[in-house]
């Protein structure tokens, strides 16, 4: 075992040291039923240590180009941050072929699968909401920590919901920490087609800006039910070409959500508004140039805003 990386980052902490057998025990030899998920670098499992506490076991493909050094990545970030909207880590365990973190397990599972599942839907309220949350923990990333994080891969199976439904996110394995005071970095390291910023795609830029370009793709996902890479999204138009489309010509209701948006509803002219204006919102993250995006700070304020009138609309009708 091994102490997780701390130096230079000004936090110490003390994790867990879980042994192998613990785990395998936990996630009964790492079997398919138990298991969450598969990513770029590896799987996720579900598992319960000794003391009875349901975990996310992440294991790391060593035989995978980049696997160790994402490892490394996320053990350096994830040691040096806290916040209630990311993803915590509650231990590690690492041999010479083995490398695992061991996360908080989210029982309502990923935005992905809310979002595209069928067996799960949330309302406008929640879906705001949680749109909410990711926006706060990226404000924090970019703007409350030390040192500015980008974490590169904002998309909607990097948000993971718990058991009261707030939003985290995770997944950290190809994320950059800026220590130096720069404010933008090269990289080589792939993003997910369709969330990437055309920045990162085209020159391998990576700053805060990208994550906020992001951000408003998965805000159109969320609200529209579609993802970028949705068969109807060719060479001629992209989903931001389409929700502009729909915002200018005062059609919103036609390409929201199922489930989001009633006309039976007493509030649905409320509730367009709403949408709308989360829209607009998204927007703003995705111009084309990075220096033109809103930030984190402002999405959040934004957002929060359209909160609070969604809710003073929703109490005055009920006086």
């Amino acid at each position: 075992m091994i102490t997780p990386p701390d130096e230079g980052l000004g936090l110490k902490i003390d994790w867990r040291r879980i042994s192998y057998l613990e785990l395998e025990r936990g996630a009964d030899s790492f079997s398919e039923t138990n298991l969450l998920g598969r990513g770029s670098f590896g799987s996720v499992f579900k598992a319960i240590l000794s003391d009875g506490l349901n975990v996310a076991v992440k294991i790391f493909n060593l035989e995978l180009e980049g696997a160790s050094k994402s490892f490394d990545t996320e053990s350096e970030i994830l040691s040096a941050l806290r916040h209630r909207n990311l993803v915590r880590i509650i231990g590690c365990c690492v041999n010479i072929e083995f490398r695992a973190l061991i996360l908080e397990y989210m029982s309502n599972g990923s935005l992905e699968e809310w979002l595209h599942s069928g067996s799960h839907c949330l309302d406008l309220l929640q879906s705001l909401q949680v749109a909410i949350d990711v926006a706060l923990a990226l404000e924090y990333l970019h703007h409350g920590h030390t040192y500015p994080v980008v974490h590169c891969d904002v998309k909607p199976s990097n948000v993971l919901l718990d058991e009261d439904m707030v939003a985290r996110v995770a997944d950290f394995g190809i994320a950059k920490l800026f220590e130096k005071g720069e404010a933008m970095a090269l990289t080589k390291t792939l993003a997910t087609v369709g969330y990437a910023a055309p920045e990162y795609g085209s020159e391998g830029k990576v700053s805060t800006n990208g994550d906020v370009y992001s951000y408003g793709i998965l805000l159109f996902e969320m609200f529209t039910g579609k993802r970028p890479t949705d068969d109807m999204f060719n060479g001629e138009m992209s989903v931001k070409e389409w929700v502009s489309a729909a915002l200018q010509e005062s059609r919103v209701s036609e390409i929201v959500a199922v489930g989001l948006l009633s006309r039976d509803d007493q509030y649905f002219e409320s509730n367009e508004q709403c949408v709308s204006s989360i829209f607009d919102v998204a927007m703003k993250c995705v111009a084309f140039s990075p220096e033109e995006r809103i930030n984190m700070i402002e999405v959040v304020a934004s957002l929060q805003k359209i909160k609070s009138k969604a809710a003073a609309e929703r109490l005055s009708n009920r006086r």
